[in-house]
């Protein structure tokens, strides 16, 4: 679901869009951080999905580039 978003703020769009690894902080709603492999890169996400009574959908707070499948994932 986020993968419109950020491919609006890279500007280019990716034939591959695949999650491999994440995890989870409780906040007020849930971050996501997502590892995930595009083309021959990676990418780290940053997603923020509110409180299910709220009725909005995930978005993309912030995320890194340049990352490798051995980067380890972590808060950012």
């Amino acid at each position: 679901q986020v993968k419109p978003q950020f491919e609006s703020r890279e500007n280019r769009t990716y034939d591959m869009f695949k999650a491999i690894i994440y995890k989870t902080q409780v906040v007020a709603g849930v971050n996501y951080f997502i590892k995930v492999q595009v083309s021959d890169e990676y990418v780290h996400l940053r997603v923020f999905q509110s409180l299910p009574g709220l009725n909005e959908g995930p978005s993309l707070v912030s995320f890194q580039t340049g990352k490798t499948r051995d980067d380890p994932l972590t808060y950012f």
